[in-house]
């Protein structure tokens, strides 16, 4: 780094110890893997089997389309497969975050001079190092949650990403993945070789955390006027890196000061693009737990019934409770509750939150659950796109009746409790016309629950609204 300039339930900004967000994507050192058996995870028992389940993710479908020879991955010198594979899987470049804090099993490569790469969208992340001899991959199957892969930097006639289990999981099996194959931002204090001083703790970041915790140990450009973050810095002293003015890095647009972007496919490290992978990775992670703990309950109760003899349908009260006490920290994520509110408007620098925000499903009106707000809050319509995902359509029956028939009480003005405060009447109204329109099954439960629902004008009046059977 220049003289002159310094350098991812579960409860959101989850303190561990006194920091702030770095993203494990990779995997996680598999040379000092523990000994765990696939008996010792509590998810590789029926009806999870984690390990053992064939997964049915992009990168899977991927690899299938490779074997068959209707993909065929292109190599290059400088970046090996990583931008064909962006290219398969639609990954756009505007995403790519730098990240220099040492928290990648390629450590030794990674540093304030030669950052780590990852670019996402909305179920894949891909990292990439300098002289990396795998890119490093995370993406989410609608049954297991987080599936983690490598692939081997060599050109070869057939590469082939290997899926890893146990080593990945060390990092991302833990409660600050919610105790499920997860993924997590978080922040750390990184020193100047890009070390995270962990002993002086941590945050787990959502959209939640205020900026003033976020980034510490990334790359960060974009302009945010005078919200402080901790990006573009490292700290001055390892045994008080709180002496460190912290947001002294802010609204930089320009990398050339702080480190040579050539070797990258671009020359920026998005505001936008880190903000929107706070909510992703902290949502998704939520939609497995939501899932895991369904199936278990499920189970349970069906294994129950059968013991006492008792109707195979026979529903039980601590069964709809375990239901219930997954599916609502889900729901108050999907609707962004208690979201760290902007002050100043936001602004990226490499087109990401254009192109982002055209994303999607649209509705009559042009609208749509993608639209980026910037200016107050991250997103237009206060509710999460990740409802489209294969892993929310993926959410076992039980769970999926739950949240919308929630859904349906936040939207229509009945729950007004302090969670959904923060929804306007017009963000009730838009957010339920949105997804009526662009959520068919959404619509069709509705249709189911009687011929004519309650929803809320824009003067915040109801009336009711009739709805195709």
């Amino acid at each position: 780094m220049r003289k002159g300039t310094h350098m991812i339930g579960v409860r959101p900004r989850r303190h561990y110890g006194r920091l702030a967000v770095w993203l494990m994507l990779a995997v996680i050192l598999p040379a000092a893997g523990l000994a765990w058996g696939a008996g010792q995870l509590e998810y590789d028992a029926d009806p999870i089997r984690y390990t053992t389940t064939p997964a049915n993710d992009p990168i899977a479908r991927l690899q299938q389309q490779m074997a068959q020879g209707r993909v065929k991955l292109k190599f290059d010198s400088q970046h090996g497969y990583l931008l064909s594979v962006l290219q398969q899987l639609k990954i756009p470049t505007s995403s790519q975050m730098l990240v220099f804090s040492k928290t990648s099993f390629q450590h030794d490569l990674i540093s304030p001079e030669t950052p780590r790469a990852l670019y996402f969208n909305a179920q894949t992340y891909i990292g990439w190092v300098q002289g990396g001899s795998v890119l490093e991959v995370a993406t989410v199957d609608p049954q297991l949650g987080a599936v983690f892969y490598v692939l081997p930097q060599v050109e070869s006639g057939s590469p082939k990403f290997v899926r890893q289990t146990y080593e990945c999981l060390q990092c991302h099996d833990s409660g600050m993945a919610g105790n499920v194959p997860g993924l997590m931002m978080r922040s750390v204090y990184p020193d100047r070789t890009g070390r995270p001083l962990l002993t002086q703790g941590t945050y787990v970041t959502t959209d939640q955390s205020p900026l003033r915790e976020r980034w510490g140990g990334w790359y960060v450009t974009g302009k945010h006027g005078n919200q402080a973050h901790m990006g573009n810095m490292v700290a001055r002293s390892e045994t008080a890196p709180e002496e460190t003015n912290w947001g002294s890095g802010g609204n930089v647009t320009d990398l050339k000061r702080l480190v040579d972007a050539s070797p990258y496919l671009m020359k920026t490290s998005d505001i936008v693009a880190l903000m929107v992978s706070e909510h992703q990775t902290h949502t998704q992670d939520l939609i497995t737990r939501a899932n895991y703990e369904t199936r278990r309950a499920m189970k349970y109760q069906q294994d129950l019934n059968k013991e006492l003899g008792r109707p195979a349908d026979a529903e039980w009260e601590s069964v709809r409770s375990r239901i219930q006490s997954v599916g609502e920290p889900l729901l108050q994520a999907l609707l962004f509750s208690g979201e760290a509110p902007l002050t100043e408007p936001i602004t990226g620098t490499s087109g990401y939150a254009e192109q982002f925000s055209v994303l999607g499903p649209h509705d009559r009106q042009g609208r749509t659950l993608y639209a980026l707000d910037l200016r107050h809050r991250l997103f237009r319509y206060p509710c999460s796109y990740l409802i489209y995902s294969e892993a929310f359509d993926g959410l076992p029956a039980p769970m999926k009746d739950y949240l919308y028939r929630r859904l349906l009480e936040v939207l229509n003005g009945k729950d007004r409790t302090p969670p959904f405060a923060h929804l306007t009447d017009p963000d009730r109204q838009a957010i339920l016309e949105i997804l009526q329109q662009t959520k068919p099954d959404f619509a069709a439960w509705q249709a189911k629950q009687a011929p004519a629902l309650l929803v809320l004008t824009g003067r915040g009046h109801l009336h009711p609204l009739c709805l195709p059977s």
